[in-house]
């Protein structure tokens, strides 16, 4: 078995959306001086990887933590779209709550000017044949899986389909189908959360 982190490092470096407030980091204690280390952190609820819930952009949607934590783990299906702006892939061996991961490569540029520039988006076909296929989460390593008014996003979230964003290392796993882990911070009744995420590897 073989363990593949695919979590983006949350620091300072971290990109944030264009109008959204920079993390701070600060150090608020000192081992030498108050016996222990401690920081503080400030952030908001879509940094780094993290996971959308229904909430984020419908009013009436479901919170993170009404989905119980079985959601958050299962078999996972990679699909490389490297080059496609709008993705649009055939899901032929999905199944009912699979989790659909999408390789663009994007995350490649996060410390660069061009990150969020040209996003690669879902096309509405994919979007519409990832509801009936009653899929689980959609996962990317990009900041978004659509562009505003963002009509992707609020398609799979009338279907309780959580959006997983900002993976990255998807180009080291070797295989299609591996079992994924995603571990949101658990914020109590909230839109998102920042997640550690984990491949596991047969």
């Amino acid at each position: 078995m073989r363990l593949i982190d695919l979590t983006m490092p949350l620091n300072k470096r971290t990109p944030v959306s264009p109008g959204s407030p920079k993390p701070s980091f600060k150090r608020v204690a000192y081992v030498d001086k108050d016996g222990y280390n401690a920081h503080r952190i400030c952030t908001n609820t879509h940094f780094g990887t993290h996971i959308d819930s229904p909430w984020h952009m419908l009013g009436n949607g479901k919170r993170l933590t009404d989905f119980g934590i079985e959601r958050f783990i299962g078999q996972a299906i990679l699909y490389d779209v490297r080059g496609q702006r709008e993705i649009d892939i055939e899901l032929k061996d999905v199944k009912e709550n699979d989790i659909v991961i999408l390789r663009t490569d994007h995350t490649k540029e996060a410390y660069t000017s061009a990150f969020f520039e040209k996003p690669h988006v879902i096309s509405r076909r994919l979007a519409e044949e990832l509801v009936e296929r009653r899929v689980n989460i959609v996962g990317i390593d990009s900041f978004t899986v659509d562009e505003p008014p963002c009509d992707i996003h609020k398609l799979l979230f009338r279907h309780e389909i959580l959006i997983l964003e900002n993976l990255v290392n998807l180009g080291n796993i070797p295989v299609r189908k591996f079992k994924i882990y995603v571990f949101p911070i658990k914020y109590d009744r909230i839109d998102g959360a920042p997640c550690r995420v984990i491949a596991q590897i047969e």
